[in-house]
């Protein structure tokens, strides 16, 4: 999904909000020359994907609108000691900006990393990777883009985009065939309801009540196998349910059309970053990002 960039914005000035209150950077204020220029460079310490550089410019452009920067476009693979991002101009608001930058990128570049090994993971099974509501909240939208990035598709971005029928609302509904029939009564067709099923008599109900869309939830991946084929020419399947890389594949196999993870937002560790910044005019390392 694309970023929206008035929304980066925002979410910038609140993350430098929290970090430097009403004080500001009280060290480099009183150690950096108010004049100083500098170059700061953001390298990467292990392979990973890219996400995130919209919003760590952001941060940056919210402190000093004249700093230079440039960066990997979002998606590219980089190795470790790769330059993934450079800024450029008075040294104080890059000092400031420094942490907070790191810090979505880091938790982005992750959510991409990750998202890059589940989709290589099901490569030419047909099955679709996808990510679910468990967000940080407020930060959705950042680390969807970052799954995004990372070749992974989106589901539903909220409540709001898309039905889906879960246990909660099966049970409060009093069942699946009257949640699909209430779902129907509200003006929905088939293809826009998608039901969440713990078996294959729940699969089965979901076909007979008219669901596009079936929720294979904690099915191992010979029950999914054999939901896919009860399904079959009726309505898709997604499988999920503590789905990660490393066990996709059996699942993808089985014929499912979609596996949805919770782990890419939820779970994704923070790659390793680090920003080396130096006064303009020092000797700076060569390599690819330049």
């Amino acid at each position: 999904m694309s970023l929206d960039l008035e929304s980066a914005r925002a979410l910038a000035r609140a993350a430098l909000r929290e970090d430097l209150g009403e004080k500001g950077d009280v060290t480099s204020e009183a150690v950096i020359p108010a004049g100083m220029r500098a170059r700061g460079r953001i390298l990467s310490r292990q392979a990973l994907v890219v996400a995130g550089t919209e919003i760590a410019r952001e941060v940056f452009l919210a402190l000093d609108p004249s700093l230079g920067w440039s960066a990997l476009p979002e998606g590219t693979e980089a190795k470790a000691g790769e330059i993934l991002a450079r800024v450029e101009g008075a040294a104080r608001p890059i000092l400031a900006g420094e942490r907070t930058a790191l810090n979505f990128l880091q938790r982005l570049c992750g959510i991409a990393s990750m998202a890059r090994e589940a989709v290589r993971e099901v490569s030419g099974t047909g099955a679709i990777v996808l990510d679910t509501r468990k967000t940080t909240p407020t930060l959705r939208a950042l680390e969807k883009h970052a799954v995004a990035a990372g070749g992974a598709s989106n589901h539903r971005f909220g409540l709001y985009d898309a039905v889906l029928i879960k246990d909660n609302h099966i049970r409060l509904a009093g069942g699946i065939a009257e949640a699909v029939a209430r779902a129907k009564e509200a003006g929905l067709q088939g293809p826009q309801i998608e039901v969440e099923v713990e078996d294959l008599e729940g699969l089965r109900q979901a076909l007979e009540a008219g669901a596009g869309r079936i929720l294979l939830d904690n099915f191992t991946p010979e029950k999914a196998a054999e939901g896919v084929r009860i399904a079959k020419g009726r309505a898709a399947v997604e499988c999920s349910g503590n789905l990660r890389p490393g066990f996709l594949r059996p699942y993808a196999e089985a014929g499912a059309d979609f596996l949805s993870l919770g782990c890419l937002t939820h779970s994704a560790p923070a790659s390793d970053l680090t920003m080396e910044i130096e006064r303009v005019g020092e000797a700076e390392t060569t390599a690819r990002g330049r």
